[in-house]
């Protein structure tokens, strides 16, 4: 398969001011039924804080979270026309310069509101409300999943297991949501110029993947183009240690009684291992694993939108099975 540099990227570094934006801190929904999506978000491995018939906060090892409260919550911004039942996407700060410079860039010409918290909020220009805030990621420090591989030394060392079926696996952090909008174009333009985005890669006539400045993530968003009626999310993921753990928390998963949507498998733009799920939020939720980093001097690929161009391989989950029985 044959990528070609994305001739359209343009970062237009020039036109606002260097933006540490770190990624997504949180993302807060409107629900109908509070209690399944409590339980969902419980069973799909993320800790559950002061969590309530009123909904709850979600939160990963470092601090990253989905927050859940009824759709009738007064607390929570409007929902968009289609009845999306994402409400807020909050975005993490390095600092309070980022934070005073976002204000201001887009108090130019939207309302910016100053909440109690010192945190803003404002709408961008497809209607998603943003929150910006001082990031509350911690600090984490837990090793990656380790391999052995005949001409590198072991990663994994002498009489060390790598088939545990008894393993914790904890979420690591928040790592992207994806927007349906009705133009993408304008969307991508605001993310760019506004907040100063970087394209790393592009589906054309689909939408493009972006990263905030203050990571090396692949991408935190993923824009893509559909018809008005379909403004929403597709999905949101949290990160995992390594494609061990995403194959298995996802067979945890599926054994509890959620419906597998699409994967195992792996993608090509950002090469993360996926596993995706059906939702009571209305969206789909991602494990992922494994996804590249790029810094300012990564070339942006672009292909047409396919499924050959989505997935390197993709699986599809059967009952275990040895040599000498049957498969079916």
């Amino acid at each position: 398969m044959t990528y070609r540099p994305a001739a359209d990227v343009k970062n237009n570094d020039n036109k606002v001011m260097p933006m540490n934006i770190t990624g997504l801190d949180s993302l807060v929904f409107g629900v109908d039924d509070v209690e399944a999506c409590n339980q969902y978000l419980t069973d799909y491995g993320l800790s559950p804080k002061d969590v309530s018939a009123a909904g709850g906060t979600f939160e990963a090892l470092d601090g990253t979270s989905v927050v859940i409260r009824h759709k009738d919550d007064p607390s929570l911004p409007p929902a968009l026309p289609t009845g999306s039942m994402l409400r807020k996407t909050i975005h993490g700060v390095a600092d309070q310069a980022t934070l005073s410079a976002i204000a201001e860039e887009l108090g130019k010409d939207r309302d910016v509101r100053h909440l109690d918290d010192g945190s803003i909020e404002a709408e961008d220009d497809m209607g998603f409300t943003l929150g910006f805030q001082l990031s509350i990621r911690q600090p984490i420090s837990i090793p990656a999943e380790k391999i052995n591989a005949p001409g590198d030394e072991p990663g994994r060392p002498v009489n060390v297991i790598g088939a545990d079926e008894s393993v914790g696996i904890k979420l690591r952090s928040l790592s992207h949501v994806v927007y349906f909008v009705p133009d993408s174009k304008k969307a991508e333009k605001f993310y760019i110029e506004r907040l100063g985005f970087r394209v790393a890669d592009r589906f054309t006539n689909l939408g493009p993947f972006l990263r905030p400045q203050g990571t090396l993530d692949h991408h935190t968003l993923f824009l893509v183009n559909t018809p008005p009626e379909m403004q929403g999310v597709e999905h949101f993921t949290f990160h995992l240690g390594g494609p061990n753990e995403l194959l298995l928390a996802g067979k945890r998963f599926q054994d509890k009684g959620y419906e597998s949507f699409w994967g195992p498998g792996r993608h090509i733009y950002g090469s993360n291992w996926f596993w995706y799920f059906n939702s009571p939020m209305g969206v789909h939720v991602e494990y992922d694993a494994d996804m590249d980093l790029h810094d300012d001097s990564w070339t942006a690929r672009e292909i047409d939108a396919s499924a050959d161009a989505s997935q390197i391989f993709n699986f599809t989950l059967v009952d275990k099975w040895m040599p000498g029985g049957d498969p079916h």
